[in-house]
């Protein structure tokens, strides 16, 4: 069958799980949360389904949702024993949960994500992991725009990458090979649920490595002077106070945030020019901010207290 019987069936899949949690289930339309290449989620009720990316391996996926399920005060635990096989995809089962709403930046539960992040840090894996996938996501993005050609925005962004150490790279292992990580942590990685307390969600990127990359959006964000100086503050307080290991308990967090913060920007850079070319334009005005970030970072070495790359 095609990729065009993925969507309908996810769909009736997610409808019958949906009904033997629920046999009253109050029904309604069947939603799409995303369709993207790298993973398709659609809501029935209170009941999620997530066709995993194709490249997904059943082994590491079932590894994460382990995890998952058993920190369940991290993360929203998942439904069912696993993954099962769906047109050549792996899909997953999870409760419904509320996200954060993007127009309310007001609401924006920084100190919850903090503290989420800094219970997962100081937590050991339950079962063994590879490393989280936050460096591999980041050369992705930047092999992507290699592959666009000579285009003038690229320049800063290949030159700030190229500066960045081999393992934020992804080409030498990270220093850090315990520590249990997100791997892609940002806003729209939270949810709530009907009590009120957020969980973080999403576990493909899940592993280990250097705490300091889950920290690292916000970061660059606010290095970017797109994260007002007092939300970033919020966010960094709340993962200190939390007794989050991955920056020094108290002065100067950037001796570790600088080269995931770096990755990060140049990753955001890298798809934003990606995304501007496929529209046939100039980068607009935010997205020029991220790449005259990148081009400031390529005319400064980068800080870092890890320097081990065997």
């Amino acid at each position: 069958m095609t990729a065009d019987a993925l969507l309908p069936d996810l769909t009736a899949r997610v409808r019958g799980v949906a009904h033997a949690r629920t046999p009253a289930c109050p029904c309604g339309a069947t939603g799409t949360l995303a369709d993207r290449p790298d993973g398709t989620v659609v809501r029935h009720a209170d009941t999620v389904a997530k066709a995993h990316a194709p490249d997904a391996d059943p082994v590491e996926l079932a590894r994460r949702l382990t995890v998952a399920a058993r920190l369940p005060d991290v993360f929203l635990p998942p439904l069912g024993p696993g993954p099962v096989g769906l047109h050549g995809r792996l899909v997953t089962f999870w409760p419904y949960g509320t996200p954060v709403d993007p127009e309310d930046p007001d609401t924006a539960p920084w100190e919850a994500a903090a503290a989420l992040l800094a219970l997962l840090h100081r937590t050991p894996a339950p079962v063994p992991l590879s490393a989280m996938r936050g460096p591999a996501k980041a050369a992705r993005a930047v092999t992507r725009l290699r592959a666009l050609g000579s285009a003038p925005a690229a320049v800063p962004v290949l030159r700030a990458w190229a500066a960045l150490p081999p393992w934020a790279r992804a080409e030498a292992p990270m220093p850090d090979r315990t520590t249990l990580c997100h791997g892609d942590l940002h806003l729209g990685q939270l949810v709530r649920l009907p009590g009120g307390s957020w969980r973080l969600i999403d576990v493909d990127d899940l592993g280990v490595g250097v705490p300091a990359w889950d920290l690292a959006r916000p970061a660059a964000w606010y290095a970017c002077g797109l994260l007002p100086g007092e939300e970033w503050g919020r966010f960094l307080d709340a993962y200190r106070a939390a007794g989050g290991p991955a920056v020094p308990g108290d002065g100067d967090p950037w001796a570790v945030l600088d080269v995931p913060a770096r990755a990060l920007t140049v990753q955001t850079a890298a798809r934003m020019i990606a995304k501007a070319t496929a529209d046939g334009r100039s980068p607009d005005e935010v997205e020029q901010s991220v790449i005259d970030a990148c081009a400031r970072m390529a005319a400064l070495p980068p800080r870092s207290t890890h320097t081990s790359t065997d």
